[in-house]
């Protein structure tokens, strides 16, 4: 059996409900007993969360009125698939990565003292 991953569909779901800034769950999960910070809340819709709290994911179910089918999507990993980190620093391939955007480094010669 191969190993498994997952899509994180946070952000597409808030939009199909017209939610469309992080900031409106906030007082949405504070009605439901949760309390998380802005910041918390823009990195559980924009990042891939690899904990999540178990109320916290059936407040989001409640309030966006889903299942867990709709927020989560399990897919086989890609073999050799690098760690988020290490995506996002962009190292590794370039293909369409921020790496293929760098400027190229200067070479500086022929400098008169």
């Amino acid at each position: 059996m191969g190993k498994l991953d997952y899509h994180w569909h946070l952000r597409r779901v808030m939009a199909e409900r017209g939610m469309f800034s992080t900031t409106d769950l906030l007082p949405l999960l504070t009605e439901r007993g949760i309390t998380l910070s802005t910041s918390q809340v823009y990195r559980l819709v924009v990042e891939r969360p690899e904990r999540l709290s178990l109320k916290i994911l059936m407040a989001l179910l409640d309030i966006l009125d889903c299942t867990m089918d709709d927020l989560i999507e399990p897919v086989a990993a890609e073999a050799g698939a690098r760690t988020p980190k290490a995506a996002q620093a962009g190292t590794g391939s370039t293909d369409g990565a921020l790496g293929s955007l760098r400027p190229r480094r200067a070479r500086i010669t022929g400098v008169d003292p």
